[in-house]
């Protein structure tokens, strides 16, 4: 069965153009002209990905990405950005919301349907079934569920709704705790697109996930290493410091 992408798009030659694409390249392709309209066919259809045009008529594009990341429906969907805009603080704030990736008009064809592909590819499962459990967060990979245990008293268990991105960024820190990875390493083994995608996401998305962990109280556990990169680690950064392999 094809994957199912929704394409919100307002100008109809643009529609038109990425439908057939997307058809030739084998997907579904459901489109609409407006976030409103877009709202309920996602309720409908469930679709696969979303290409989400960021200035609609009425509702704005961040608006529906927004909402989608709000409902825990709707919030493993993944999104891709389409923009005339080429402003890095655009493309930030695009990523904020929720996008997981960002595609600047003019485009071509065949760089989107790319882009398509790969944000599905890393939306899938990952391909191991181990269970990691660090710091009293846990990753499945066959339930594709994240779990946290709350800080506030130890054993209250709280479900994490993270993005594909975000949920296979967690698994490859996770994966490789205590390990210090830099952003290229990142895109590599995260995104696999890095050609497409520049480092500034690797930011917002490190930012996004510290959000969602924040509500258990675990945020610390994802840590900036300032000049190398990020790593997942359950040793503050003053523990580290005081270890004797840190340069004393």
């Amino acid at each position: 069965m094809s994957a199912t992408v929704l394409v919100v798009e307002d100008e109809s030659a643009i529609q038109e153009l990425i439908a057939y694409n997307l058809r030739n390249a084998g997907y579904t392709a459901v489109c609409t002209n407006s976030a409103e309209q877009a709202a309920a066919m996602v309720n409908e259809v469930l679709p696969d990905l979303v290409l989400l045009d960021w200035m609609l008529p009425g509702k704005s594009g961040i608006e529906l990405a927004r909402s989608l990341r709000r409902d825990p429906r709707t919030k493993p969907i993944p999104v891709i950005m389409l923009t005339a805009r080429v402003d890095e603080r655009d493309k930030v704030i695009g990523l904020e919301t929720g996008a997981d990736d960002y595609v600047t008009k003019p485009f071509s064809p065949r760089e989107l349907i790319a882009r398509i592909k790969a944000v599905l590819r890393r939306s899938l499962p990952e391909a191991s079934d181990e269970i990691l459990d660090i710091g009293g967060v846990q990753i499945n990979p066959m339930t594709h569920r994240v779990t946290v245990t709350d800080l506030n008293d130890g054993t209250h268990e709280k479900e994490l709704l993270l993005s594909p991105t975000e949920y296979r960024l967690l698994y490859f820190l996770m994966a490789h705790a205590e390990r210090v990875h830099t952003r290229a390493q990142l895109l590599d083994r995260v995104w696999g697109d890095h050609v497409f995608v520049e480092d500034r996401t690797v930011d917002v998305h490190i930012r996004r996930l510290r959000k969602a962990l924040d509500v258990a109280g675990k945020a610390d556990l994802v840590q900036t290493v300032r000049g190398a990169g990020y790593r997942f680690s359950t040793h503050s950064e003053s523990e580290i410091c005081r270890l004797p392999c840190a340069g004393q």
